[in-house]
Order: C-alpha cells, then structure tokens, then sequence
C-alpha cells in the first residue's frame, strides 16, 4: 500500500477517476462508526466490493498514484483525527462473509465476524478455533498480527489463506508463507485476504459451547466490557507482561483528554466518550515512554495506527 503522502484530491475529482464498479463507493465518510474507538476521522473514499470479480476489476483499473488501505471489523484499529486520503476497503458484503466446511476444515471469508463464527462451529460441531470467536472483528483481520488468546493463535490452527495481491492476482498461501511469529506476520502491505481456512477436530455440541462461555465469561471479569476500546494496545515483550510493566511504572494510572487506561486491565485503552485519537495515541506514547524510561524496555504497539494528525 501507498504512502500518506498523498495530496488530498477536491471532494468529486477522486470519484471522478476511479473505475467503474458494481460495489459502492462512499465519499468522506466518518471512520469513527467503523472502529471499536468510535474516533477518528474520513475516508475520502470508502469501496465496499459486490464481490470477489468487482474487486479484482477495481484492482486493475485503478490509478496507481492512490493510496489503497483495507480495514477489518475495526477492533485492532486507531484511525487518526486527519482520516485517510485515497480509498478504504472494506469486505462488508455477503460475499466475503461465506463459510463452508469440509471435513476436517472450516473456510472463512475474510468478512465473517469473528463472533459469528460460533454458530458455525455449534451447528457443525466444529472444536479447536472456539478462541477466534473471542477475538473482536473480522476473520481477514486476524493474520496480520496473528491474533490470538487463551494460548492459542491463528498461527497454530491456520491451513492456508486466499489472498489478491494489488495487481488483481489470486493466490492461497500457508502459514509458513507468511512468516507468522507473535503478533507479527510478513504479510505484505499491497494483499488483500479474502478467505481463511482452519484446520478443526470434530467435537460434541456441549463441549464447544462450554469452552467458548468459558472463555466470554473469563473476558467479562477480566477485561473492559462494553466499552469503547481496541482490545490489547501493547505486544508483550518476551518472557513479560505489558500490563505488569504499565502498573509497575504507575502509568495505569494516566489520563490525556478523554482517554485513559482501563482500570480492569491496564492494557486497554478506554475511550471515555470525550476522546479524540489523538488523546488516544498521546496516550499510548506517554506510557512507553514511561516504562522505557524505568524500565529500559521499549513497549511496541499491538494496535494498528493509519491516518494523518
């Protein structure tokens, strides 16, 4: 994908210049009702594809000069105050949100909710993914950073991954293509998933269900619920914890504008209602800075920042 450093295009030209496609474009849209923050500014486009053809003709037929970026279910995502220049992606049609199942296999498409998987694995008796299911935001999501929790991450229950690369080319890859590591993959910037396939084990009804209200009911006591947040903010280091480090240099305790961290786990991020993205991402930058300043451990961010100040 291309460099912010775009100039911003007058309110019709951009549309003006863009192909002709049987999906949607919308123009200057708020990004803030497409993120788990809720804040944020414009896209100057949105294209939400009709399907797999649309985006592929979309792909080809661009101008190479506009910055392409493609967002998920907005749960791992910080969009800043400025918006992003050129156009957004995002799979939010029935076309991208397909599951079928073969038989030790599940295929996704990237634009399944996460937390509609679970009637999926219910109705199939499909064990072995239930923690995807507690992960906010879409499946095409969750390889970019390898998402996981409960010990396990995408990493581990991965087969393959059908992706478009900017030129419009379809191609399934592995895990190991992909380099995935923790919170880390080398996925390239210019691919687009488009569906994921996940090894299963076939297992009684009961014992899925069981295991996935485990494991919601261990993120309602654990974790902020219902709030306006974007899941886990830092990696943990290796062989620590973020949020150990953020409470030990007392920065569990800092507030910027209308963002502060959360008091039920101090590595998340609240948005108070009040907050811009900038008060949010001020506020993450106090808090490494701080640990790194006590500590000499540099914390990385988890979340995904775009946009322009």
């Amino acid at each position: 994908m291309l460099s912010l450093h775009f100039k911003l295009q007058s309110k019709d030209s951009i549309i003006k210049i863009l192909p002709k496609v049987r999906g949607r474009y919308l123009q200057n849209i708020s990004l803030s009702r497409h993120t788990w923050f809720n804040v944020g500014g414009n896209a100057e486009v949105m294209y939400i594809p009709a399907d797999i053809n649309d985006l592929i003709y979309f792909l080809q037929h661009k101008p190479h000069n506009i910055p392409i970026y493609v967002i998920g279910g907005g749960s791992n995502l910080l969009v800043r105050d400025g918006g992003i220049p050129g156009v957004v992606i995002k799979l939010d049609n029935a076309a991208f949100q397909k599951v079928s199942l073969s038989e030790n296999t599940i295929t996704c498409g990237a634009g399944v909710h996460n937390t509609n998987l679970k009637k999926h694995l219910l109705y199939h008796g499909c064990g072995n993914i239930e923690f995807l299911c507690s992960i906010p935001g879409t499946i095409g999501g969750s390889i970019r950073t390898n998402a996981g929790c409960f010990g396990k991450s995408v990493s581990d229950v991965m087969q393959s991954a059908t992706i478009i690369d900017s030129e419009g080319k379809i191609q399934t890859v592995s895990a190991t293509d992909l380099g995935l590591s923790y919170r880390n993959s080398l996925f390239p910037e210019d691919w687009i998933i488009l569906s994921i396939s996940f090894n299963i084990k076939h297992c009684p009804t009961e014992e899925i269900n069981q295991i996935l209200e485990q494991q919601k009911e261990y993120r309602q006591q654990h974790q902020p619920y219902n709030q306006k947040t974007a899941g886990s903010t830092f990696k943990n280091p290796e062989g620590l914890k973020a949020w150990e480090l953020i409470k030990k240099t007392g920065s569990d305790k800092l507030v910027v504008g209308g963002a502060k961290v959360s008091e039920k786990h101090c590595n998340f991020l609240i948005n108070t209602g009040s907050a811009t993205a900038k008060d949010i991402e001020t506020l993450g930058e106090m808090i490494i800075q701080r640990v790194y300043q006590q500590t000499s451990i540099k914390l990385e961010w988890e979340i995904r920042r775009l946009g322009i100040e």
